[in-house]
């Protein structure tokens, strides 16, 4: 912080001890004592709220990254993720079953039917054995 010598203190306090007296000299070093500190006192607190001011913005940002998760769509980033071009959703998809399953299956009135032909006699029934 400040680049004092030795040999820089030393000149300081004779001085000190010249101009201020000996009488004097303890009260005077006893009042810069006290402005030191006040002076360290304070500096802590500056460095303690600048702490907290980067503490909170940084919680701040971590609060707006955990509410800019919350709005995501889970379910839709995963779908787009898996299936970016939504082919296999399509071919999941009911409405595609059913339209596959009328491709292939002719219609109902087509449909063949379960019963005997008008002209066939009815087939025999197995005789019951005693």
């Amino acid at each position: 912080m400040l680049d004092v010598d030795i040999s820089e203190v030393a000149v300081i306090a004779v001085i000190a001890l010249v101009v201020i007296g000996p009488k004097d000299l303890p009260k005077v070093l006893r009042v810069i004592g006290q402005w030191t500190r006040k002076a360290r006192s304070m500096a802590g607190e500056f460095q303690k709220s600048v702490d907290d001011m980067m503490r909170e913005s940084e919680l701040d940002d971590l609060r707006k990254q955990a509410q800019a998760f919350n709005t995501v769509n889970v379910q839709a980033e995963i779908e787009r993720a898996v299936d970016p071009k939504g082919e296999v959703a399509s071919a999941l998809s009911i409405e595609n079953h059913q339209k596959e399953a009328a491709a292939v299956l002719p219609p109902p009135s087509e449909a063949p039917s379960l019963e005997a032909p008008a002209g066939d006699p009815a087939p025999a029934q197995p005789e019951a054995r005693p």
